[in-house]
This record gives structure tokens, C-alpha cells and sequence, in this order.
């Protein structure tokens, strides 16, 4: 049963002016449409951490980060955020921008699809010596 501000128990509008119900109602036409890709969709949002990592990556326009450094400011451990990225980067979600070399492994730098904003120097992480002290 409707409330009176028109919305049922669970949050949908009664009075059939909601935005789901407009295109069937004819205005179809006058909405534009973008087409949506589901699946990359559902991949994007099959875990909450996906959703918080494209956000960071979409901040202030757009930022270039590691997995590492989503790690540190999202508070969570490397290993989760490597495989939630490598999952956001196989349905297409963010792209490498670059690579590189870091006590002989590689670190890989993210953005989102599309983003022109390349990595300033002072988004840029520490360098390996700058690291060091921090481990010691």
C-alpha cells in the first residue's frame, strides 16, 4: 500500500510517473538512450570494491594509480586489490597506461577508459628509495 508521498514500502513510486514507467507510457522517444553493455555492467558492480576503485580512479577527473597505491588509500590488502583490478581491467572497466620496473616486479598503473589525464609528478608514487625507509 502506497505511503503518502506517493512511494510504496519498498521505495517505487504509485503513481506511475517514475522514470522506469515514462518510456512505457510513450515518451520512449523523447529520451535519449545510451546503449549499455550489461555484462561489463555486472562485472563492474559484482563486488563493492570494484565500484570504490572506479571512483577513485574517476576522481578530479580522472587519476592514474597502481594497485598499490588503491591499496593504501582504500585501506585493504594488495592481494584483494589485484584481483578485483586485473577483473575491472579484463571486462575493459580501466586500461594500462604503463608500466614499471620496481625491486623485480612489475608495477602496473591504471586509469579509466577514455581518461586523457596522465600521471603528474606529484601524483606520481614514490620512488624505490623514497619506499625503502618505509619497510625498514
Amino acid at each position: 500500500m502506497p505511503t503518502q508521498d506517493g512511494f510504496s514500502p519498498n521505495g517505487h513510486s504509485s503513481n506511475g510517473n517514475s522514470a522506469a514507467n515514462k518510456g512505457l507510457n510513450g515518451d520512449r522517444g523523447k529520451q535519449s538512450s545510451v546503449p549499455v553493455d550489461w555484462e561489463r555492467l555486472a562485472r563492474a558492480t559484482a563486488h563493492p570494491l570494484r565500484v570504490s576503485i572506479l571512483e577513485i580512479l574517476g576522481i578530479e577527473g580522472g587519476r592514474v594509480l597502481s594497485p598499490s597505491d588503491l591499496s593504501r588509500e582504500l585501506q585493504i590488502p594488495l592481494s584483494n586489490t589485484n584481483y578485483h583490478v586485473t577483473e575491472l581491467a579484463k571486462s575493459g572497466l580501466i586500461e594500462l597506461v604503463r608500466e614499471r620496473q620496481v625491486r623485480g616486479a612489475t608495477e602496473h598503473f591504471y586509469r579509466l577508459p577514455g581518461s586523457v589525464v596522465e600521471a603528474s609528478p606529484e601524483e606520481q608514487p614514490a620512488e624505490e628509495s623514497d619506499r625503502a625507509w618505509a619497510l625498514a
